[in-house]
């Protein structure tokens, strides 16, 4: 029997050692629902290493006179592992327009941010790739349309993401490729008959020959006239 003689302010349970240390540490646990996977909230801060490897990308569009770069800085995990990834860390953009420079710092900070929360930040793309410029967008070199300079950003992390393996290259299912083989084939096979007259050696705007069939019939001495083999309307 143990006698206490000073007053009680508190308790506590005691434990065996053993039981201590099995203890584990209860984190914050979000239920994804249907099929996505549960979301583990860690408490561990990643540190910016002091070398990081990147690429950088040049965009130059026909509504401004300067050029922006683009370069997206990714960390290594896993170093030397047959378990080594590489994935986006941040992203800065450079240019000597100052016109978009509080809209670029940002933009800069938020996708870097999103970049060092991890998980898949795939879907950046499709939101930047929808941002619509109200003064309309711009057409690229080769014929492609660009909706708006924040669209283009957006196509330059795609790119970036599948350089990287973190998305797969967009492409054509089978049947898709097959269409498109056989519309190639129907205008090329149409377009034979205007190559034949555009590489034709004789004057621009000569008709077809009814007797030797060749665009070779011009008016000559106020009679048509076949340059080809001489047939003429006039005998």
């Amino acid at each position: 029997m143990i006698k206490i003689e000073e007053k009680i302010v508190g308790y506590g349970v005691a434990q065996p050692e053993s039981a201590e240390k099995s203890a584990k540490p209860e984190f914050k646990r979000e239920g994804g629902g249907g099929d996505r996977a549960e979301v583990i909230r860690m408490h561990e801060k990643l540190e910016r290493p002091e070398m990081l490897v990147g690429s950088t990308y040049k965009v130059k569009t026909p509504i401004s006179d300067h050029a922006m770069y683009v370069t997206i800085n990714d960390i290594i995990l896993n170093q030397g592992t047959e378990h080594e990834k590489r994935r986006p860390f941040e992203i800065f953009i450079n240019s000597k327009n100052l016109d978009h420079y509080q809209w670029i710092v940002a933009l800069t900070r938020i996708i870097s941010a999103v970049f060092r929360k991890g998980g898949d930040v795939a879907f950046l793309v499709d939101e930047l790739k929808a941002v619509f410029d109200p003064r309309g967008g711009y057409w690229q070199a080769g014929g492609k349309f660009m909706p708006s300079i924040i669209a283009e950003l957006g196509y330059i992390v795609e790119k970036h993401l599948i350089a990287i393996g973190l998305m797969a290259a967009p492409g054509l299912d089978e049947a898709q490729q097959q269409l498109l083989a056989e519309k190639r084939a129907e205008y090329e096979e149409g377009q034979k008959q205007q190559d034949a007259f555009s590489k034709s050696d004789y004057p621009e705007g000569a008709q077809l020959c009814a007797k030797c069939s060749t665009a070779a019939v011009i008016m000559m001495d106020g009679c048509m006239t076949c340059l080809s083999c001489g047939d003429s309307k006039c005998g």
